[in-house]
């Protein structure tokens, strides 16, 4: 066997795991590994133009393979511009091994140039931190990394000092067969029995789903028409399990619309699948509470509860189903389905009312025109801020669409670079990036990213030249807007001179072509939409009480606009009620 050093070694392990690619921006400490890169055709090197967009773009992929991703950063600054991008993968549980290249090993503890401690650094971001000291420890330090990334969820984190990289790997290291996909997991007899008596007992239930819905919707949907529930979703359920539900009542939380509020407060029991629901304002105090998640720390941390199942999901669902006994009774699923498209049909009027005329343009009209356009099986990936209104109440999930933002960690500017990593997966796939001007504008610089490997990622760019969010925030607090304002250029200039396709929009009637000729064309698109920074309104009642909780307060907003497609989907779930 020939000899390696031990970044070679480094790099046909993370081959061994399935990795194809490594994001990173190169440095001094770093050229070892990213010369064994070089030299390795099975395995490529993505060079971002910030080590953020880095983390982004392997979170964003892990999101939508469940596979590990991996990310690199230089010792010192390099490493330290990924966390904010680890944050995000691991509050996601994307599945990211992060290699922090470090000083030189026998320099570390002396203050020496660009010394920061990564294993310590990112700790809080990460199942597992490590620092390799001498050549012989790498392979299990390598090894036992990507196992907590895989088995547990998130992120690892390996700290690797350039000079060690360089230095020939022991010939007898130990390595070992890898995990690279998690497991399922169902509850013990003794939990389903006793959740199914809970269900039986209950007239009224109520499913509230998240993101551990993922491959459970046949599951979820059998389970509902069995015991005549609502479903509700949470932001990152939506995706999973709003499309062919004849049960839907919308979403709960800061962006919420229709009647799951409701549908969570008047049930007798509330059954949460694979959510952590954040917002513990939304969530009832006076009915019985079931939390469903394959994390335990996840149980109960919100709410209180009656029974906590440590499980999977589908694999509790499918156990759970057959042992509750079918209930005949519909009485409060049609009155929350009614109530849900009534809620729908008070919003829908400030859309349909004169929006294709309107200037600036109306940033609902963008979004229900994205999505009319954009494939049926296209990624979104959102920024934080009021892209996430437009895409929870714009974007019509179907089973086959993506949808990838921020929505546990809420970083700004996570679009763009997670649509990098999105699009290196398929360059077949349409990925769209709903961009915000103050997302866009944060980073940049990976635009150029976009145009150097020629990646036909398509950003359709919010471009109110405010911080939207923000400003609500500072309305519902009752304060002037303050430092929320743009000065923009014209994005779609600096788009063609960097040698993509740019686009400007200020009327509607442009609108729809222009989306047109970006998703024709075959390289990177930026369509630059000037939209009315003025688009939200306050309703016309609003208490004190609300005005002293951002979050709840929020959830009662009411967005100019409504909810898109969605609004077809209550009319026709009301149209399915079974008449006596």
């Amino acid at each position: 066997m020939a000899k390696q050093t031990v970044a070679e070694q480094f790099v046909d392990i993370l081959v061994r795991a399935g990795v194809q690619r490594l994001y990173g921006v190169v440095g001094d400490s770093l050229n070892p590994v990213v010369d064994a890169i070089r030299r390795n055709a099975a395995i490529d090197w993505v060079q971002v133009r910030h080590e953020e967009a880095a983390a982004f773009a392997a979170g964003a992929q892990a999101q939508l393979t469940g596979r590990l991703a991996v990310c690199a950063g230089s010792c010192g600054p390099g490493n330290v511009h990924l966390i904010n991008g680890l944050y995000d993968a691991h509050r996601s549980m994307a599945p990211v091994l992060a290699l922090a290249s470090h000083i030189p090993s026998s320099e570390i503890g002396t203050g020496y140039f660009q010394e920061t401690h990564p294993d310590r650094l990112f700790s809080e971001c990460s199942h597992y931190s490590e620092l390799i000291s001498s050549p012989g420890q790498m392979p299990r330090v390598l090894q036992t990394a990507i196992q907590h990334a895989v088995g547990r969820g998130g992120v690892s984190v390996v700290a690797l000092p350039g000079d060690i990289a360089a230095q020939q790997a022991p010939q007898r290291s130990i390595e070992h067969a890898m995990v690279t996909e998690r497991p399922t997991a169902r509850p013990g007899d003794a939990e389903i029995d006793r959740l199914a008596r809970m269900v039986d007992d209950a007239d009224r239930v109520t499913l509230f789903c998240g993101s551990g819905t993922a491959g459970a919707h046949d599951e979820v949907m059998t389970f509902a028409e069995r015991v005549k529930s609502p479903v509700g979703h949470a932001l990152r359920g939506k995706e999973h399990i709003q499309y062919d539900n004849p049960y839907d009542v919308g979403m709960s939380g800061l962006l919420g619309y229709g009647a799951a509020y409701e549908a969570m407060h008047e049930c007798d029991l509330l059954i949460l699948l694979g959510t952590d629901f954040p917002y513990n304002a939304f969530l009832p105090d006076d009915v019985a509470i079931v939390q469903v998640d394959v994390r335990p720390e996840h149980l109960g941390r919100r709410s209180k509860l009656d029974l906590a199942v440590w499980g999977d999901v589908r694999e509790t669902l499918r156990c759970l189903t057959p042992r509750v006994r079918p209930k005949q009774d519909r009485r409060f699923l049609d009155r929350m389905l009614n109530k849900h498209a009534e809620a729908l049909e008070g919003v829908i009027k400030a859309y349909t009312r004169k929006v294709d005329k309107h200037i600036p343009i109306h940033p609902e009209y963008v979004a229900s025109i994205l999505d009319e356009e954009a494939d049926e099986d296209a990624v979104f990936t959102v920024d934080t801020g009021m892209c996430n209104v437009w895409a929870a109440r714009y974007l019509t999930p179907n089973g086959r669409r993506r949808v990838i933002g921020s929505f546990t960690h809420g970083s700004m500017a996570n679009a763009m670079p997670q649509a990098i990593g999105a699009q290196f997966l398929d360059r077949d796939r349409q990925i769209i990036s709903m961009s915000g001007d103050g997302g866009f504008s944060m980073l940049m610089g990976d635009f150029l990213t976009l145009v150097q490997y020629r990646l036909p990622v398509k950003i359709v760019l919010f471009n109110n030249s405010s911080l939207g969010m923000v400003e609500l925030e500072m309305l519902v607090a009752g304060l002037p807007a303050y430092g929320t304002h743009n000065v923009n250029p014209d994005f779609a200039a600096i788009a063609r001179a960097a040698g993509a396709y740019g686009v400007r929009v200020e009327k509607p009637k442009q609108l729809r072509d222009a989306l047109r000729g970006a998703f024709d064309h075959k390289g990177p698109a930026l369509v630059d939409i000037v939209t009315d920074p003025n688009a939200l309104s306050i309703p016309p009642k609003i208490t004190g009480d609300q005005l002293s909780g951002f979050a709840l307060s929020m959830g009662k907003m009411v967005l100019d606009g409504g909810v898109g497609r969605m609004v077809q989907m209550a009319r026709s779930n009301i149209r399915n009620i079974p008449r006596p």
